[in-house]
């Protein structure tokens, strides 16, 4: 008798989600289109490190020194310092699913077309790979480099961070990115 309720509960199942396939299917092309790993912004700034998935939050926060949204962990930096999640706000409601939050913890890939910017110390660096920023966050300083002094929207000192396979190339494309996303151009 048990046999038979259990294969009845796992036909209702399979027929539920027959029935819902497309939605959720439909949903997880909604949710993959909105996943926000193409950039990813980072400042430090007084024992904090400041980290975003949205340009205009990032641009934000350097006009203002803050975020109308935020989550934070203090102490969960790579050297103890408190990480601030700037949060746009479609993400301020969230648990899960926040790109910068999830990009940082090594949960979400970045796109194929990544690109980055970290504030560090008066530099500005650029990169277009996560492994590299991660390295630069830990080290401080990144191995292969070309770097541009007085470039900066500020007049900072410009560090493109370079991938060992590419190190003997200037960095045209990084180069272009961040003058367009800066209005360098």
């Amino acid at each position: 008798m048990l046999k038979s309720k259990t294969l009845i509960v796992a036909g209702l199942s399979l027929a539920l989600a027959a029935c819902g396939g497309n939605t959720v299917k439909k949903e997880q092309q909604v949710e993959q289109a909105n996943i926000n790993n193409d950039d990813f912004y980072e400042v430090h700034h007084e024992g904090r490190i400041y980290l975003f998935d949205d340009f205009a939050t990032y641009q934000s926060f350097n006009e203002v020194g803050e975020t109308a949204y935020r989550k934070v962990y203090i102490g969960e930096g790579p050297k103890g310092e408190t990480l601030v999640f700037g949060l746009t706000k479609e993400d301020k409601k969230k648990t899960s699913g926040i790109a910068s939050i999830d990009m940082f913890n090594g949960e979400l890939a970045p796109a194929e077309s990544f690109y980055a910017e970290m504030r560090l110390e008066g530099r500005i660096y650029v990169l277009d790979s996560m492994k590299e920023l991660n390295s630069l966050r830990q080290v401080g300083e990144a191995p292969y480099r070309f770097t541009e002094i007085g470039t900066g929207p500020e007049g900072e000192t410009v560090v493109y961070v370079l991938r060992k396979e590419v190190k003997k190339q200037k960095p045209v494309a990084l180069q272009a990115a961040f003058k367009k996303r800066n209005g360098l151009m």
